[in-house]
């Protein structure tokens, strides 16, 4: 059983009413809520994983410790509420209590974790396809690539299992479509400025393609999603980014 999570000024609320508009819960649970302390804010989203489900940020654990042991159970639009302190520090409560640093930081990790998350989720949806197309369970089983060679497999069944943008993240990026003129010092000016870089590894006898690692996935996660897609050079040639294939 995972353990309960510590104390914090956000309270996580769940089993709330899906049928009720989000701006009309938001505004209800601040009625109901504003009575145990500040609230900085309230997150509540729209899309299918979220619905059912919001965050209330107290100015202190005080108040939201009050809230949850007096509101627990609490039936809202016929449905009783489930409250529980949220795992993870709200980016409003990090922005308010910390310097700027640590909340670039904070919000850094918060992404990547959902980056991470989520390319986890769609490696494993495409995984299931040819299973559930009635392959038969050999023809289905992927084609372990060989490890560290970063490279897309000349293999079509292989490269067929798991494209390149569904790959889960790891801490070494592959880079391909470069310039020929783009150098270590190059790709280090491009690369260095996110968290854990730690360096640039061209293929001898090969242009275009490059190797960057990171100390840890949040650190390639964050230049992953900053910058692939980049414009590069006189002939502006889009960069390509993804994951070393494991």
């Amino acid at each position: 059983m995972a353990a309960n999570p510590p104390p914090s000024a956000t309270v996580y609320a769940r089993n709330l009413q899906e049928r009720i508009r989000v701006e009309q819960l938001k505004e209800s649970l601040e009625e109901l809520f504003s009575e145990y302390g500040e609230i900085i804010e309230i997150v509540a989203k729209t899309n299918l994983k979220a619905k059912g489900q919001a965050f209330i940020v107290f100015d202190s654990v005080e108040s939201a410790q009050k809230a949850i042991d007096e509101v627990q159970g609490f039936e809202l639009f016929g449905k009783e509420m489930e409250l529980a302190f949220a795992r993870t520090r709200s980016d409003a409560t990090v922005k308010r209590e910390g310097p700027n640093d640590e909340f670039e930081s904070h919000k850094r990790r918060r992404l990547a974790e959902k980056d991470k998350k989520k390319a986890a989720e769609q490696a494993e949806s495409k995984l299931k396809r040819p299973g559930a197309s009635g392959i038969a369970p050999e023809a289905a089983r992927p084609i372990k690539a060989t490890r560290g060679a970063g490279l897309k497999s000349s293999n079509p069944a292989g490269a067929a299992v798991i494209p390149d943008e569904y790959l889960p993240p790891n801490k070494i990026l592959f880079v391909q479509n470069l310039p020929d003129e783009y150098e270590v010092d190059s790709l280090t000016a491009i690369f260095g400025r996110f968290e854990g870089f730690r360096e640039v590894r061209l293929v001898p006898g090969r242009k275009g393609i490059a190797f960057v690692e990171y100390e840890s996935e949040t650190g390639a996660i964050s230049a992953k999603e900053n910058v692939a897609g980049m414009a590069l050079g006189a002939e502006s040639k889009v960069m390509k980014v993804t994951y070393q294939r494991q």
